[in-house]
C-alpha cells in the first residue's frame, strides 16, 4: 500500500481556530483510522495549519518525510493561502478532501484552495465525503497507490541484456526519454555475461534446483533438445541473471535471448519464469520483473503493475484470435511465471499444473519450456505504447478462462502446445484491439486495476487509450 501525508487546513483567526480545533482533531482521526484499517502508512502532521509558518513548517515535515501522496482535508473554512504555502513545500501529489458535514463549511475551504491552484496551474484532485466512508477511502487508496508506484519508478535502474531482438523496434526505448519522463536509468550489459556465469555457476546449486523440479513439475526429457544438462544450464542462467542483479543493483531487467542464445546456449524460458515469481527451489522471494526479448515498454508496464498490485505480472505475445469463440491466445515461448498456473500462495499447487517442454524449432540450442494454463480470473491487461513518439497506455478489462481438457488441447494445438497460454475474453472488439493496439506483446495482473492505472497516467502526463466494448 502507500504511505500519505496529512495536513488539516483550518482557520487563521485565532478565536475562530480555537474554537474548532477540536472538530478537526476528530475528523483528522476518523480519516487516519479510515485509511490505517485500508492498509496505508499515515504520516500525520503536528497540528492543524492555523498560521502561514504553520503551512510551510508542517508541509515541509510531511515532505521529508517521503511520503507517496499528501492529503490536504479541509472539514471548516480554511484559509486559501494556508494550501497555497504548503503547496509550495510539498513535491509530491496532492487530493484535497472537503468533509461534507454540514456544520462546518469545510467544502467552501476546499473550493477556494482548489480554485488557487488551479489559478498557478498546481495539479491536484477533489474528493469529498465523511471520513468514514468506505467509498472515499478508497479514492483516496486509488491515487495514493499510483503515486507510489510512479515514484517507486524514480531513481530505479533497468537492466538491458543484450540489444534490440530480431528487429523489434516496439521492444527499444528511448533512455534519455525514460530518464526524463520515469526517473529510470537503463545498464546495458551484454549477453555473455549470462554464458560465462552460468558455465560457472555453483554446480550443486544446479543440481538441487533441477531435483526441485523433477519433483514438482512434468520434466519430458527427449534426450535432444531437453536433457539434465541443458536443464541445469537453463538454471545455471537463472543463477547468473541473480548475480546480475545483485551486482549492478538491478530494480527490473530484459533479456534478449533470440537470436543468439536460443540459437547456440539454451532458451532464457526458465530463468524469466523464476526471475518473475514469488519463489524459486529455496522458498519465498520477491519478484523481480524480467521482460523476455528485452522489451524495455513491456518491462516498464510491468513494473508499474507490479507495484500497484503485488503479484507477478503477466507477459505474452498477443498470438491468436479464436473467433468462434471470442477468446485470445495469449501465448509466448516461456515467459509467464509459473505463478500464473494457479495464481496459489504454495508454489506445490501452481507446479503440479507446470509441464517441461523441450524447445521446438525456433530455438536449436535447446532447453526446456514453462508450459501451463494461466487460471480463470477477472483481469486488467495493457500495456505502455509510443504514438509519434509520446507514451499512451492502452488499458482494457478481461477474463482469464479454463476449459476441459479435450477443448484446450484442440485450442493450444493451433499455436505452439509447448507454450504457457492464457485464454483471454477482453472487453474490447476484435477489430478495435487489431486496428489500435502498439504492440506484440502484452501484459496482465489479476483484478480490475484500471482505475489506478488512469490515475497514473494523470501524474506521468500519459495518453489513456482505453479499449471497452462500449
Amino acid at each position: 500500500m502507500a504511505r500519505i501525508g496529512v495536513i488539516n487546513i483550518s482557520d487563521g483567526r485565532d478565536y475562530v481556530h480555537s474554537g474548532i480545533a477540536d472538530f478537526i482533531q476528530s475528523n483528522e482521526d476518523k480519516l487516519v483510522a479510515s485509511l490505517t484499517a485500508a492498509g496505508h502508512e499515515v504520516v500525520r502532521a503536528p497540528s492543524a495549519v492555523s498560521a502561514n509558518t504553520l503551512a510551510t513548517s508542517h508541509a515541509r515535515e510531511i515532505d521529508a518525510a517521503n511520503v507517496d501522496l499528501t492529503v490536504l482535508h479541509y472539514c471548516v473554512w480554511a484559509f486559501p493561502h494556508f494550501t497555497m504555502l504548503a503547496a509550495g513545500a510539498l513535491r509530491g501529489p496532492l487530493v484535497l478532501v472537503a468533509n461534507i458535514d454540514p456544520v462546518q463549511p469545510g467544502m467552501v475551504g476546499m473550493l477556494a484552495a482548489g480554485g488557487a491552484l488551479d489559478q498557478i496551474g498546481r495539479d491536484h484532485v477533489r474528493l469529498w465525503g465523511d471520513p468514514e466512508d468506505t467509498a472515499l477511502i478508497k479514492e483516496i487508496g486509488v491515487r495514493a497507490s499510483a503515486a507510489s508506484a510512479v515514484s517507486r519508478l524514480r531513481g530505479s535502474t533497468f537492466g538491458r541484456i543484450g540489444g534490440r531482438p530480431m528487429g523489434m523496434n516496439t521492444a527499444v526505448a528511448n533512455t534519455d526519454q525514460w530518464q526524463r519522463k520515469f526517473g529510470v536509468d537503463v545498464e546495458e550489459i551484454d549477453q555473455w555475461e549470462i554464458v560465462r556465469r552460468a558455465e560457472a555457476a555453483d554446480a550443486a546449486e544446479k543440481a538441487k534446483a533441477r531435483d526441485w523440479l523433477e519433483q514438482h513439475t512434468t520434466v519430458r526429457y527427449d534426450g535432444k533438445k531437453l536433457t539434465p544438462e541443458l536443464l541445469e544450464r537453463q538454471i545455471g542462467s537463472y543463477l547468473a541473471m541473480r548475480e546480475l542483479i545483485d551486482e549492478w543493483h538491478l530494480d527490473f531487467s530484459g533479456i534478449k535471448g533470440q537470436p543468439e542464445l536460443t540459437g547456440h546456449f539454451a532458451t532464457m524460458d526458465v530463468a524469466e519464469a523464476f526471475l518473475n515469481d514469488p519463489y524459486d527451489w529455496n522458498g519465498p522471494k520477491e519478484t523481480h520483473v524480467c521482460a523476455t526479448e528485452a522489451d524495455m515498454d513491456g518491462a516498464l508496464t510491468m513494473q508499474l503493475m507490479k507495484h500497484l498490485s503485488g503479484t507477478p505480472v503477466l507477459f505474452a505475445d498477443v498470438r491468436h484470435y479464436h473467433a468462434d469463440r471470442d477468446i485470445w491466445d495469449l501465448c509466448n515461448s516461456g515467459q509467464h511465471a509459473t505463478w500464473f498456473a494457479a495464481r496459489s500462495d504454495d508454489p506445490a499447487e501452481n507446479l503440479a499444473k507446470v509441464t517441461l517442454h523441450p524447445e521446438v524449432f525456433f530455438f536449436p540450442a535447446g532447453g526446456a519450456s514453462v508450459e501451463h494454463v494461466a487460471a480463470p480470473g477477472e483481469m486488467t491487461l495493457g500495456r505502455l505504447t509510443r504514438k509519434d513518439g509520446e507514451y499512451r497506455l492502452q488499458l482494457m478489462l478481461g477474463e482469464f478462462e479454463n476449459y476441459d481438457e479435450p477443448t484446450t488441447a484442440a485450442l493450444t494445438a493451433q499455436s505452439t502446445p509447448e507454450w504457457p497460454h492464457a485464454f483471454a475474453r477482453l472487453d474490447a472488439p476484435a477489430e478495435t484491439f487489431l486496428s489500435r493496439f502498439g504492440a506484440n506483446h502484452i501484459h496482465a495482473i489479476p483484478g480490475d486495476r484500471r482505475a489506478e492505472l488512469r490515475a497514473v497516467c494523470e501524474l506521468l502526463d500519459i495518453t489513456l487509450d482505453e479499449f471497452t466494448r462500449g
